[in-house]
């Protein structure tokens, strides 16, 4: 049941960063994962009126810690997604993603496998291969400046470090909490975002029609961290962590089928390995 949740939640994640992301073509990224954040906060508060719990301040505490690895994974991985490439950003995201709640697992008790460790090894040579840029044209490389490539990677990797903390402490939440702890977690991403933004010097204000198409990652991204927390509390917190980091896949389809986004050599099999890498770690 663990593995079932964990995998429906990486469909959600990729169905909602592919909304995301092209609607953050046409708006500002900041003020895209602004609106998806309120309309996530408004659906778990929906969601928790109905669901009993004793969330205790620990709880409460750990849910404001994902809050911030929220907006700032959403942030920066749609601010990635309007900038480069979808088949670049959202797997290196997926690496630290599924690598954080791995190490925080180890750290609170947990004793995965060998796979595991050859999955994060395998990590490292996939980032750089997803990272890197051909010297000379090649057939199956995007016609993209060097430097949009590199901000897409920079950017992929700041958001799989806040989907990291995302995981990581949402999974400390216990069955017995029920959703009040997963909406103040929305709620906190909300003020964690504009923060960015502010900082960043970026627009986050929601301004013009496009952006309010981004609505309709409310209920995806409720749906899928919901998904995830309750794959966290019925099974081993590194396992869930890396099946839920499996979104790309459902994000990458959709880049190919409807963007018809290209890669070349080196990137794809850097994408294969960071498949790999995850497949390991789950296998572990």
């Amino acid at each position: 049941m663990a593995i079932l949740l964990a995998l429906v939640a990486a469909v959600a994640y990729g169905l909602s960063d592919f909304i995301g992301g092209l609607v953050s073509r046409r708006a500002s990224p900041w003020s895209v994962a602004t609106v998806g954040m309120c309309a996530s906060t408004v659906c778990t508060a929906l969601l928790a009126a109905f669901v009993t719990g004793e969330p205790t301040r620990a709880d409460f505490a750990w849910a404001a810690f994902a809050g911030v690895g929220s907006g700032m994974g959403a942030g920066f991985l749609y601010r990635g997604l309007s900038q480069g490439r979808m088949g670049v950003v959202a797997p290196l995201s997926a690496v630290g993603a599924a690598v954080v709640p791995v190490m925080v697992g180890v750290v609170t008790g947990e004793r995965p496998g060998a796979f595991v460790w050859v999955g994060i090894v395998l990590a490292f040579p996939a980032i750089w291969l997803v990272a890197s840029t051909p010297a000379d044209e090649d057939p199956l490389h995007c016609d993209e400046p060097r430097e949009s490539t590199t901000a897409a990677v920079i950017d992929g990797l700041l958001a799989g470090a806040g989907f990291g903390v995302l995981f990581a402490a949402l999974g400390q939440v216990p069955d017995e909490a029920g959703l009040w702890p997963l909406t103040l977690t929305q709620a906190v991403s909300v003020p964690a975002v504009v923060v960015l933004a502010l900082a960043l010097r970026a627009p986050w204000v929601p301004r013009g029609r496009y952006v309010w198409w981004s609505l309709g990652t409310g209920p995806l991204g409720t749906a899928a961290t919901l998904f995830f927390l309750l794959a966290s509390q019925r099974g081993y917190l590194t396992i869930a962590g890396v099946l839920t980091s499996l979104y790309p896949a459902a994000t990458v389809l959709l880049a190919w089928l409807v963007l018809k986004e290209r890669i070349h050599r080196a990137q794809a099999l850097g994408l294969a390995l960071c498949a790999f890498a995850v497949a390991m770690v789950a296998a572990g």
